[in-house]
């Protein structure tokens, strides 16, 4: 294995760093105590390290200027989208400067034809497809949090709609990005395919801002469905649940979302989102197509699912009832939060064969109680990703850090992963060796090595330090 232990501080760079941008970018630079802790982390257990400034660009080429002076100083750089990220990406171990690309918000074009566009990082997803709205397109991955473009990309995240649409590397045609040596590169055309040499974009895509600053996106977009329905369908167990969906999946319904809540998770939705659905495991689904089709899937999942013991079933197709549903759903982080006013949270996922997705859920609520913990489970069940918030008070961290490591290394002996969609970051790059091997990680570390040679760009993330 390489060399992974996180350098020190390097004072003496950091000050002449700072020195420099706070002349070049007068008030698009901040070193107040707030901003700097704001973009440290903001929801996850991980500690906050803020950087020791921050940085607001508009333009790939001021991006090029702070990389010229953090190069030249050998100062850490942190790309900041909207920090949604759970896994301390943009945590400063080190110190250095955050560089924030929220100001670099433009929509540069629409090919409506083509189905795609080209933005800037800091567009987020709510605003192209508010954007889109009058095209007939829509960009459809939805990780909840109205997160930027260039953050989803770096960590290739995921949603509500993979299951249908595809996760983030699905969606990105292409890109430029600033190297730790102040080269810009284009990865791709706007084709929808190439065979031209090594696939840079991808290699871009879930790098986690370790290997380069993403400045700007060509993103696949998809056509809006005819008809949207949505339903909800109870179970008296996980099991049951799982088995419906892996029973949609093998007849082919072209379901858009299924997403699993847990009986705790469903109760916290009543609560906190006002609704009075049936307190048992949930199945919360989507169906897009034409009328007729829409129609036709919510028949076929209503008939498989009382094959599989279902206890309720019921779909609409009005906006508004839709809408609601789904909000409840995004909001399941604060809703089982309200369980436990003054409990800490910690959020973990997983991601296994859809086969083995209701042991994996099963297991892991059943270790949850034997340890004590309140801990609400919702998944992208037909992906066969899951979620787990272990609620703790300040004494159970220790305990809780032995969960969330069972829970990894559970997945991983079923043949899944340690992350689906929160990406390594900085808790899980222990898992990433025992997930591929450390011949894998040594390459991932070669790549690293060799494009950033001095370690400045996100140090500390996805290698696990020693």
């Amino acid at each position: 294995m390489p060399n992974t232990t996180i350098p020190p501080r390097n004072e003496k760079g950091i000050q002449a760093v700072i020195g420099i941008l706070k002349q070049q970018f007068g008030p698009n630079f901040s070193t107040s105590q707030s901003m700097r802790e704001q973009h440290g982390h903001t929801t996850t257990w991980l500690e906050n390290q803020p950087p020791d400034a921050v940085v607001f660009v508009s333009s790939e080429a001021e991006i090029e200027e702070v990389v010229r002076i953090c190069r030249t100083h050998k100062v850490p750089l942190i790309p900041f989208g909207t920090g949604s990220s759970l896994e301390g990406h943009v945590n400063a171990p080190t110190g250095g400067i955050s560089l924030d690309t929220s100001k670099m918000n433009a929509i540069l074009e629409v090919n409506v034809e083509d189905m795609d566009c080209r933005v800037q990082p800091g567009v987020t997803r709510k605003q192209l497809n508010e954007h889109l709205r009058a095209t007939g397109l829509f960009f459809p991955v939805d990780p909840g949090a109205n997160a930027s473009l260039g953050g989803m990309a770096a960590t290739r995240a995921s949603g509500t709609n993979a299951v249908r649409y595809g996760t983030m590397k699905d969606q990105v045609l292409g890109l430029r990005a600033v190297l730790p040596n102040g080269d810009v590169i284009k990865t791709a055309q706007r084709a929808r395919k190439t065979s031209a040499g090594y696939d840079l974009t991808h290699l871009m895509i879930g790098s986690e801002g370790t290997l380069g600053v993403i400045t700007e996106l060509t993103i696949r977009l998809r056509g809006i469905p005819e008809a949207i329905s949505a339903a909800t369908c109870s179970f008296e167990t996980e099991e049951d649940a799982c088995n419906a969906v892996m029973a949609t999946i093998q007849m082919g319904v072209p379901m858009a979302r299924i997403e699993l809540l847990d009986a705790l998770s469903v109760k916290a939705a009543n609560a906190y989102s006002k609704l009075s659905l049936p307190e048992k495991p949930l199945l919360l689904l989507e169906f897009h197509g034409s009328e007729s089709s829409v129609a036709e899937q919510a028949e076929t999942f209503g008939e498989i699912a009382q094959d599989n013991n279902s206890t309720a079933f019921e779909w609409t197709s009005d906006a508004e009832e839709r809408n609601h549903l789904w909000q409840a759903r995004h909001d399941q982080y604060f809703a089982s939060m309200a369980l436990a006013p003054g409990a800490m949270g910690i959020s973990t996922d997983t991601c296994v064969p859809v086969s083995r997705l209701a042991e994996a859920v099963t297991r892991a609520q059943a270790r949850a109680n034997e340890d004590g913990f309140l801990a609400p489970i919702v998944g992208h069940v037909g992906d066969g990703n899951f979620h787990v918030l272990l609620l703790i008070q300040e004494h159970q961290r220790e305990k809780a850090a032995e969960y969330v490591s069972w829970l990894n290394e559970m997945a991983i002996s079923m043949d899944g992963t340690c992350t689906g969609e929160h990406g390594i970051g900085q808790g899980k790059g222990k898992y990433l060796v025992r997930e591929i091997g450390p011949e894998a990680v040594n390459l991932m570390a070669t790549i690293k090595k060799a494009i950033d040679p001095d370690d400045l760009f996100n140090p500390g993330k996805i290698f696990q330090a020693v």
